[in-house]
């Protein structure tokens, strides 16, 4: 009986507005200072190994303290990273990076992550409202950033990420609001 109220009232909705808007919107996004991936990376521009110290990071937000979702690594984070099997050979890797290994506890990273992802479906109302099909186009960009330092000034810094994300996903369910009712009546391993 409240699936039928349901689905009669989302109809009257459905009546007195757009349909296209009645579709959702999400945005998934990491609270940072920095609006986009150019924004991130100008300020990774500033730093200067083995001239940045921690309280230049500190201006430019770029420390745990000041900026959530900044991880820190510790020594052996840092050896993970970038040594993470016996096949790869420390006399490669940056002069930073042997630095800051070689001061083994005196040694400490940041982790920067900065995302933004704006979702938005479109297409037929209907079919996406009764789960025929889904159509979803997302948007945003992703930033990721390593410091290394030793003895509070930085000896290493890294960049990476999507500065521009687009896709597109489509979801078909031929059978609609019935599809995967049977999985939901399978019992589950524990």
């Amino acid at each position: 009986m409240n699936f039928a109220r349901a689905i009669v009232i989302a109809i009257f909705v459905a009546l007195l507005g757009g349909c296209g808007s009645l579709l959702p919107k999400a945005k998934n996004v990491t609270i940072s200072p920095w609006d986009s991936y150019q924004e991130v990376q100008q300020t990774f521009d500033k730093i200067v190994p083995h001239k940045t110290t921690v309280s230049d990071l500190k201006a430019l937000k770029l420390v745990p303290q000041e900026n959530p979702n900044i991880a820190i690594l510790n020594y052996s984070d840092v050896l993970r990273r970038f040594i993470p099997s016996p096949s790869v050979n420390a006399d490669d890797l940056d002069e930073g990076v042997k630095e800051c290994i070689s001061a083994k506890t005196a040694c400490q990273g940041y982790e920067i992550k900065q995302s933004v992802m704006n979702r938005k479906r479109y297409g037929n109302f209907w079919a996406d409202f009764l789960n025929f099909r889904r159509k979803t186009d997302i948007l945003g960009w992703s930033f990721d950033g390593v410091i290394l330092l030793k003895d509070d000034v930085v000896v290493y810094k890294l960049t990476g990420g999507e500065p521009s994300i687009h896709q597109f996903e489509e979801e078909r369910n031929p059978l609609g609001p019935l599809q995967g009712i049977g999985q939901s009546k399978l019992p589950t391993a524990y």
